[in-house]
């Protein structure tokens, strides 16, 4: 009959999961599913609301990217009222931003997957988490809460709070940043850039450089990958085309609202997490060794569909990465690399914003009319590419909302790395606890949040309720 393996709950990542490995009658992992079990519905309970109440709604869909979620939405409320917002407002909203790339990404590195390699291996699960490391570095420690709390920081003073902000605004932002704050979120941008050049050496040293050379012992997983560039294919976090990288190597770049040409949802029985994928490859297959239609996102997909970064700094480390793992970067423990230089990349663009004049303008916001209209807003999340679509009635209220969030794009993905990491650690059906952590490890690097990507693709997927007793065991199973 075979056999199931469980790991639950996935540690050290934002919202639950679990896996389940299935093995046949001689042990072999045949399966492999990471099974979101958890439900939002903001796709269907926003319906009927004003467009103007999305960008303060979403930022509920979670509390650690509530700032990608805020923009993408803002984006998509200015595109549905057709209006222009001012290039003051852009810039503050871009600043904001970039202070919430540095914090969410040193947060995923150095607290969520960092136990993983600035921990001996074996060390107890009891200390392989940011307790552990904070016995094990507690200077690191420090300077990384410093520094988070100041890029944290930073986006209170732009908004009036960090979490679950409501500054931006269809037509623009609805607060503006004196000279006096500039000043100190110049400060405050400064030792972030300071830590981020530090994070980066300190990683090289103490990870890349002993990881690497395994990597390149082993054969990584081809995939397609999905990013935003900017209008002369630079990174850009905030505003630019999509660029979708295919498996065979070719490129094809287009308007976030012509998402759908290019981009397909498929859905599962198993999960409240769709599969979006590249709608060229004709359907999705997630074969380990062959993957069709397969595509990625987050800081590694930006890297590999980027021209260049528009920082010098970052520009650097991106030379020497691309110099050291090839021009396109499969691995995917690279991705902890990827987001360390974006981070630089995130600390550089917050001084160069904080040091234009042209920040503390005052004119903010331009009027906004409701209207019957589509709305496409794309921001790049810490996560992934995001995307918010909507659409509204004459009265400026929805009619249909539609959310790909970047998790969401790396759902195949992720199974698929579950499962050639089971494959490869798991012997006769017996494993360790460090066994199940090494693939949970294949997971953590792609920092997912699952709390963000629950959104179904239709109504055909039922909720299901177990009912266990003190033991585990199911008593009851209820459908909707």
């Amino acid at each position: 009959m075979g056999k199931e393996i469980i790991i639950q709950p996935v540690s050290r990542i934002e919202g639950h999961a679990r896996v389940t490995v299935i093995l046949d009658d001689a042990g072999k992992v045949t399966d492999t599913r990471v099974q979101v079990v958890e439900l939002r519905g903001f796709e269907k309970f926003c319906i009927g609301r004003p467009v103007e109440e999305m960008p303060r709604i979403v930022t509920r869909i979670c509390g650690v990217c509530p700032w990608a979620h805020h923009l993408a939405s803002a984006k998509a409320a200015d595109a549905v009222y057709g209006v222009q917002i001012p290039e003051t407002a852009k810039k503050i909203r871009e600043l904001a931003y970039s202070a919430h790339f540095i914090h969410s990404h040193l947060l995923h590195f150095f607290f969520l997957a960092g136990a993983d390699f600035l921990t001996e291996p074996g060390t107890d699960y009891l200390l392989r988490n940011v307790m552990g490391l904070a016995q094990k570095h507690p200077a690191l420690v420090q300077k990384v809460v410093k520094v988070r709390h100041a890029a944290q920081k930073m986006t209170e003073i732009i908004a009036g709070k960090a979490i679950h902000p409501d500054a931006a605004v269809p037509g623009g932002f609805s607060r503006t940043i004196n000279e006096e704050q500039r000043k100190e979120l110049r400060a405050m941008a400064g030792e972030c850039l300071d830590f981020t050049r530090f994070a980066l050496d300190f990683a090289k040293n103490n990870v890349f450089a002993k990881l690497l050379p395994e990597l390149k012992l082993s054969k990584p997983m081809e995939t397609g990958y999905l990013g935003m560039v900017g209008k002369n294919g630079d990174l850009n976090f905030y505003d630019g085309k999509l660029r979708l990288q295919r498996t065979n190597g070719s490129r094809v770049e287009f308007e976030p609202v012509d998402y759908l040409n290019y981009i397909g949802e498929h859905s599962e029985d198993w999960t409240y997490m769709k599969f979006p994928y590249d709608l060229s490859a004709g359907s999705l297959s997630m074969n380990p060794d062959h993957p069709l239609g397969v595509y990625r996102t987050n800081s590694l997909a930006r890297l590999n569909v980027c021209d260049y970064i528009p920082t010098p700094l970052a520009q650097k480390e991106l030379i020497e990465f691309r110099a050291e793992v090839g021009g396109v970067a499969h691995h995917t423990f690279l991705y902890h690399w990827a987001r360390l230089i974006e981070a630089l990349f995130a600390a550089e663009r917050a001084v160069e914003l904080l040091e234009d004049e042209g920040i503390t303008g005052t004119h903010v916001r331009e009027k906004a009319e409701p209207r019957a209209g589509r709305g496409v807003g794309v921001v790049e999340a810490p996560r992934g590419t995001l995307i918010h679509d909507y659409e509204t009635d004459s009265n400026g209220c929805l009619t249909k909302v539609n959310l790909i969030v970047g998790t969401t794009h790396n759902n195949a993905a992720i199974n698929i790395s579950a499962f050639r990491a089971a494959r490869l650690v798991l012997a006769d059906g017996k494993c360790s606890e460090e066994d199940l952590n090494k693939i949970e490890m294949a997971i953590r690097a792609y920092d997912p949040c699952f709390s963000c990507a629950t959104h179904k693709v239709d109504g055909s997927l039922s909720v299901r309720l177990e009912i266990v007793d003190a033991r585990g065991k199911v008593l009851k199973t209820l459908y909707n």
